[in-house]
C-alpha cells in the first residue's frame, strides 16, 4: 500500500474514532438547555466530519496510473 492510500484510509479511521467521541460526548452531558444547542452542533459537525471521511476515502480508493515512459525520437526533423 503505498503512502497517499494509507493517509486516506488513516483519515477515515480518525474521523470515525471523533464521530464516536463526539456524539459519546454528547448523550453523556445532556441536560434539557443542554440538547437544545447540541442538535445543531452536532449536526453541523457531523457535516463536517463526513465532509472529512469522504476527503479520506476519496485518497484511499484513488487508482494511480503510472506514467508511460516517453519514446524517443530516433528521427531528426
Amino acid at each position: 500500500m503505498d503512502k497517499s492510500r494509507l493517509y486516506g484510509l488513516l483519515i477515515c479511521i480518525a474521523i470515525v474514532v471523533i464521530g464516536i467521541l463526539f456524539m459519546a460526548g454528547v448523550f453523556i452531558g445532556g441536560q434539557a438547555g443542554y440538547i437544545a444547542l447540541a442538535v445543531p452542533v452536532t449536526a453541523f459537525t457531523l457535516g463536517v466530519l463526513g465532509l472529512g471521511f469522504w476527503i479520506g476515502w476519496t485518497i484511499f480508493s484513488i487508482k494511480v496510473v503510472p506514467p508511460e515512459p516517453e519514446e524517443k525520437e530516433t528521427a531528426k526533423k
